[in-house]
């Protein structure tokens, strides 16, 4: 099993078939879910599960809420991004991550590698993401 940090294909397949809404407010309701060791995510992720999502004090399956970052561009790239999200007084442990449309079949959108296993111990789970800008973004397209 393995994560890996990508843009899903089927995401890039759904941008050119407007299955995803970035804006903030009014878009698509995006959530990030967090995954075990066990779990294989990466380009070839199609959609949310459950297998291998990870539970725990603080921690509900499906994960939490994305607040959106409206698209914006700057030169020849687009991008967006999303507000750092927070799992409160928690006690999980999590080795990568999946972003995904609620709205749209639970699509999946990015998978994001950790690294190595990330845990609280009733105490904040925080995913920071990048700065929100054409190097850094989240999500990207150049």
């Amino acid at each position: 099993m393995a994560i890996s940090t990508a843009m899903c294909t089927s995401f890039k397949s759904g941008l050119m078939s407007a299955l995803h809404d970035f804006d903030n407010p009014g878009g698509n309701t995006f959530k990030i879910a967090l995954y075990t060791s066990s779990a294989t995510l990466g380009a070839s992720t199609t959609a949310y599960s459950t297998s291998n999502e990870i539970t725990g004090t603080g921690y509900s399956a499906g994960g939490n809420t994305l607040t959106s970052v409206s698209p914006t561009t700057s030169g020849t790239t687009a991008y967006v991004d999303f507000a750092d999200t927070t799992w409160s007084s928690s006690t999980i442990t999590a080795n990568g991550a999946l972003i995904y449309n609620a709205n749209s079949s639970n699509a999946a959108v990015v998978t994001l590698a950790f690294g190595s296993d990330k845990s609280s111990s009733n105490g904040d789970f925080v995913i920071v993401f990048p700065t929100a800008n054409a190097t850094d973004a989240i999500i990207r397209i150049a």
